[in-house]
């Protein structure tokens, strides 16, 4: 008798065979995908945790010669509670927001003098007398002390040899790791891609270079690393060199380090890099120009690295809008823009949804600098972006997953930006869509591209 109560009991919870249950109504969201069957040469000789969409790293860890040098800067420094000016500087970083642009501060002032004059002086059927001036001068300073406690206060960052030191302990590892995932992106999906020369725009510690140099250093010949801050570059420069104050061959070749941008057009490089250095910029006029000077010296790929939040996946939705958007009055390259990574698709970004935005984020783990406050293994949360010269009509168009996967009981959770713009939360199973994909997606993670297919005009199940 207990098999069948228990019978009983699943057909309350999932409902009555043959009816619409939960888990049915789940099934149905899977995207337009179409598993390429069994005996095709779809995966070859690779096993499937090697399968063509992953892009994963396990755990980042920077070169030998950074961390001696990173460590030897911290013991000759006479910082003062550098561990406490590291916690409150990460934190700072990762809660900074863009500055409000002044017509967008004047729209909130306006707004905000309207709902307080309301309430000193309510709306009747006689006309109300007009405020005294000291009533005038009063209601003005409840807005402006309104506004200063309710509006987001960007100050420009001023590095000095201090902070610098500060923001080499707090962000050098974490930026790394970022920048590293981004160039293995490139490396897994264009082999063939063998850059020359590479544009840092705001440089910082100079942790693009050595990521690029780890990617790419045989063929690379000239890294430019630009920042506005002499003290930033001089502490890159001696990272370059070992840590030492004395003059030494840096650790390798080609290095160069300016202040400011090359003015003519028609330098150009195979490789340029913006890493959390957007938000350095004071208005959205400057953004846009940086931008697009960026994209005009881009004669391969334009990697853009954000904070992992919604400002940071903001802004460079910002970025995608104004490459893509083109502007320009001289055309200096007629080769179009596409976007290489994450987004499979030029359309508008669906998780910026104007009711509940939602950050484009992925996280990668990497080996911190062996400080003593420091844990064995952690995790960068960023945003990134990938632009390419030249049309992109050979790329798979496999949707990028979004979020952790969840493997369960023979079936599993993906999470799925696809190539026709739209979220999908795909419920994979071996005997719906294949063993092969399903063994894919089981061994997938956050990040990867899932290798399915979606044939044009074919409809999701269910709608």
């Amino acid at each position: 008798m207990a098999a069948p109560a228990a019978a009983r009991r699943v057909r309350r919870f999932w409902g009555p065979r043959g009816g619409s249950s939960p888990l049915r109504a789940f099934a149905t969201i899977v995207p337009r995908v179409s598993q390429v069957d069994n005996s095709s040469d779809f995966l070859g000789n690779v096993p499937h945790r090697r399968h063509p969409g992953v892009l994963h790293l396990r755990s980042v860890r920077l070169p030998a010669e950074l961390v001696k040098a990173a460590q030897l800067l911290v013991e000759q420094s006479t910082v003062h509670g550098l561990k406490d000016q590291v916690v409150a500087l990460t934190n700072y970083l990762w809660s900074r927001k863009r500055p409000l642009e002044a017509n967008e501060l004047q729209r909130r002032g306006q707004q905000l003098e309207q709902q307080l004059r309301e309430k000193v002086q309510p709306r009747t059927a006689d006309s109300s007398s007009p405020l005294t001036d000291a009533e005038e001068e009063k209601l003005q300073r409840r807005v402006l002390n309104r506004l200063r406690k309710t509006t987001y206060h960007w100050e420009a960052l001023r590095y000095t040899d201090e902070l610098s030191l500060v923001y080499m302990a707090a962000r050098l590892d974490g930026g790394f790791a970022a920048v590293s995932r981004a160039f293995h992106e490139i490396q897994k999906r264009v082999p063939d891609f063998a850059p020359r020369t590479l544009l840092d725009f705001g440089s910082g510690t100079g942790s693009v270079s050595w990521a690029a140099h780890g990617a790419w250093g045989q063929t690379l010949r000239e890294y430019l690393c630009v920042d506005s801050s002499s003290p930033m570059l001089a502490l890159a420069e001696r990272l370059l060199q070992g840590g030492s104050e004395s003059s030494q061959a840096p650790l390798f070749p080609g290095v160069y380090f300016r202040q400011f941008l090359p003015v003519s057009p028609k330098v150009k490089f195979d490789l340029v890099v913006s890493a959390f250095s957007l938000n350095e910029l004071p208005s959205l006029a400057e953004r846009r120009e940086t931008i697009r000077t960026l994209w005009r010296k881009t004669d391969g790929f334009l990697v853009l690295v954000e904070n992992g939040t919604k400002e940071g996946h903001q802004m460079l939705m910002e970025a995608r809008e104004i490459v893509l958007g083109g502007g320009d009055k001289v055309v200096h390259d007629p080769r179009e823009a596409h976007i290489f990574a994450p987004c499979p698709h030029h359309l508008p970004c669906p998780r910026l949804n104007p009711e509940r935005p939602l950050p484009c984020n992925y996280l990668q783990a990497y080996q911190p600098l062996p400080f003593r406050w420091n844990p064995v293994l952690k995790e960068e949360l960023f945003s990134f972006l990938i632009l390419r010269r030249g049309p992109g009509a050979s790329e798979e168009p496999w949707p990028r997953i979004t979020q952790a996967v969840l493997s369960r009981a023979r079936h599993v959770h993906c999470h799925l930006c696809c190539a026709d713009g739209s979220l999908q939360h795909a419920v994979i199973t071996a005997r719906r869509h294949g063993r092969d994909l399903y063994r894919c997606a089981r061994l997938s993670h956050w990040g990867d591209r899932l290798p399915v297919t979606m044939p044009p005009g074919e409809a999701v199940p269910g709608e």
